[in-house]
């Protein structure tokens, strides 16, 4: 009837390639089968369940009957209940128009079968068939072709839910309107414009990693959402290059980032004996170095957290040092006072040090020159860049200074 060798190489072909389950494609076959029977000998309201054995090639139909209460069924003048009391409804509750084709009374059930209950069924053979015409047979091709892609989505969001918060690698297809779409192999992965690092420039056939950070239904299929600018990116990377935070030993506690330009990222270690800073740099900073380079030269400052708040935030203000700190609880703001010199470290270049501390730590914080009045602020969510601040004043303020030392040095040597 079948050519059993075709059947068992496309089962095994869908299982090994596409992930399908061998019971779920025969599963599809011998429902295809049954909606092709009833589409050429089948009646109206019939229901027809099929059976196929892949080692004989064997086929069985049977007709269904489901076991129903005389009192569940609608009588003449009888209106129908409303939507929302079916849904509602206890099984005997519902109401329901008789077809002998589906439907047996219970009375009558107990004459086939003695402890046959409401909402049981009840099947009986039907004649084997082997012709099926050429409507029945695009039907059944067409539940095929839906049962396994069904199977297939199931299949896919098995695998990838257990990769959701994971990094994945794929080949990018293309780049539209600022998306970039990465062929994931089974499923389809796609990177936001806000999630990509805006340094870094795609083409097609590139292999890139990314951060999966959900995975969602669509109607085209199972869609992927990556990233590259989320701060758990950075987190798994660090992850796969130092065994200390594979182990436990060493854990990542904060991180504030602003993608593709500078990161912070706070550490803790669990065991006395090992530095967690260490550990993250690694020997000849080989292991910070991998990092950075796998995010486009992204600068990457690693600090020591610390429970205490003030500590923290002068370690969040690292390379700068700080000379005296003040911090106003209800409000959640420090006020932080450096030196002059000091003061263009704390705030960074558009005042980048400073909002970063400030993600990091979750406290506003406010820096303060102990020569003036001027100051700079940088929020717990703040993700502007200021153009013009002072931290830009002061560096240019600090390379003429510095040229002016070269060129003093200079002087000296030739008198």
């Amino acid at each position: 009837m079948f050519d059993l060798k075709v059947i068992n190489s496309v089962v095994a072909e869908l299982e090994e390639e596409r992930g399908i389950p061998k019971d779920k494609a025969l599963e599809a076959i011998a429902m295809a089968l049954a909606t092709a029977y009833k589409k050429e000998y089948g009646k109206k309201g019939q229901i027809v369940r099929a059976s196929f054995d892949v080692n004989s090639g064997t086929v069985e139909f049977w007709q269904v009957k489901v076991v129903i209460d005389r009192n569940q069924v609608i009588m003449e003048g009888d209106e129908e209940m409303e939507h929302h009391e079916l849904k509602d409804a206890a099984i005997e509750d519902i109401k329901i128009r008789f077809n002998p084709e589906q439907h047996m009374l219970v009375e009558d059930a107990r004459k086939i079968k003695k402890d046959a209950a409401v909402g049981d069924e009840l099947v009986f053979p039907l004649e084997a068939k082997a012709d099926f015409g050429r409507i029945a047979a695009q039907t059944a091709k067409q539940v095929i072709i839906q049962k396994i892609r069904e199977a297939e989505k199931i299949s896919v969001l098995g695998e990838y839910g257990q990769k959701e918060g994971e990094i994945v690698a794929g080949t990018v297809e293309r780049v539209e309107r600022g998306t970039v779409y990465i062929n994931m192999g089974r499923a389809l992965g796609v990177i936001q414009y806000d999630e990509q690092i805006p340094s870094e420039r795609w083409k097609t056939g590139d292999r890139i990693r990314a951060y999966l950070y959900a995975v969602e239904e669509s109607p085209r299929g199972i869609v992927l959402k990556l990233s590259r600018a989320h701060p758990k990116f950075l987190a798994k990377l660090f992850e796969t290059e130092v065994p200390e935070i594979a182990a436990g030993t060493v854990e990542i506690k904060a991180i504030a980032r602003e993608a593709g330009s500078r990161s912070k990222i706070a550490v803790i270690s669990h065991d006395p004996h090992i530095d967690p800073i260490g550990s993250m740099v690694g020997q000849r900073g080989v292991r910070v170095s991998t990092v950075t380079s796998e995010l486009s030269g992204e600068k990457i400052d690693i600090i020591e957290w610390n429970d205490d708040p003030a500590l923290f935030i002068e370690e969040a203000l690292s390379p700068a040092e700080v000379i005296s700190l003040e911090l106003i609880d209800e409000e959640r703001r420090a006020i932080v006072t450096v030196t002059e010199d000091e003061q263009s470290l704390a705030i960074g270049k558009g005042g980048q040090n400073v909002r970063l501390a400030a993600k990091l730590t979750g406290w506003k914080i406010d820096i303060k020159s102990t020569e003036g009045d001027t100051t700079a602020e940088g929020e717990p969510g703040d993700t502007t860049d200021e153009s013009d601040t002072v931290a830009e004043i002061e560096e240019e303020k600090m390379e003429e200074k510095a040229k002016k030392e070269v060129s003093d040095s200079a002087n000296r040597k030739t008198e």
